[in-house]
């Protein structure tokens, strides 16, 4: 009732404002998310506060909005010539320049705010570099054909903040987690990068997938492997048990199907692998959860 008495323009504006922030694509918000719970969960030894989980979570969807926004006014003269992004809105013009600045100025505010209220002094100080990676990073790929680094290194900020939001401090094992997402967040925008490959050269967009070439396969496997590698050094770090690893093993068992996925380099095979990869995040996420449960 309340859909049919908004007028249509206002129903339309609301719904090219959610495609800009990808409110109807979360897939980008729960890859940011997993990771984020591994290091609340592991720094809290399974017992995060209920604040810090809605702060982070809240934030991760936050940031996640503002980053789109960001990106879309970075690439809206080039998103035109790109076959999945031409629709866009503030490609096309039904959202301007300036309102895609607002939105991101405006939920960089609001995460910054969640900061300052209920974490510590610690998180306040990363949570610069945390708006400075999600700046930056859309701009990366007019000057270098490692953008998807950039990106790893935005979605990767959230592990060290919420570690010091928990424990108050940082450690070897933050860095670890750190390290396992930077390289597993370049393996899987790789095959995301995949899916714009063509059109990024005509346009001349840098990304890993063109840098790789024909060994992207291979560079993302052993990117896969050594994430899997990586995490096992920290769950034995941390002592972890059985739990954990199964959730290990469970992602590594979909990095396999991702390169299956991706065997002949089409488009649909790509982007599937990519989405997949919300899996492989939760299967850690999970048999991390149940191991400092149990």
């Amino acid at each position: 009732m309340l859909q049919n008495a908004m007028p249509d323009p206002v129903r339309t504006r609301l719904i090219d404002y959610a495609r800009l922030l990808r409110i109807d694509r979360p897939i980008g918000s729960l890859l940011l998310l997993w990771p984020t719970w591994w290091s609340l969960w592991l720094a809290a030894s399974g017992m995060p506060s209920l604040s810090n989980i809605v702060v982070f979570t809240l934030g991760v969807f936050f940031m996640r909005a503002a980053g789109c926004a960001i990106n879309d006014f970075a690439d809206r003269d080039w998103d035109r010539h790109v076959e999945r992004t031409q629709d866009r809105p503030l490609t096309t013009g039904r959202i301007q320049a300036w309102e895609a600045l607002a939105l991101f100025a405006g939920l960089c505010l609001i995460s910054f705010l969640m900061v300052v209220f209920f974490t510590n002094t610690l998180t306040l100080y990363l949570s610069f570099g945390g708006a400075l990676l999600a700046f930056i990073y859309p701009f990366m790929k007019r000057y270098t054909h490692l953008p998807q680094l950039f990106l790893g290194a935005a979605f990767s900020w959230a592990i060290p903040m919420a570690w010091a939001a928990e424990a108050g401090e940082l450690s070897q094992l933050t860095w670890l987690l750190f390290t396992a997402n930077v390289l597993w967040t370049v393996a899987y925008d790789t095959l995301y990068a995949m899916v714009d490959r063509d059109d990024d050269l005509k346009v001349g967009i840098k990304s890993t997938a063109i840098l790789f070439g024909d060994a992207d396969r291979v560079i993302i496997g052993i990117l896969q492997a050594l994430v899997v590698v990586v995490l096992v050094i920290a769950g034995n770090q941390a002592e972890l048990g059985s739990f954990y690893y199964l959730g290990v093993v469970g992602m590594a068992t979909l990095f396999v199907y991702h390169q299956y996925l991706a065997r002949e380099r089409a488009r649909a095979g790509c982007f599937k692998a990519f989405l997949n990869n919300n899996w492989a995040g939760f299967a850690v996420f999970v048999g991390l959860a149940l191991d400092l449960a149990l």
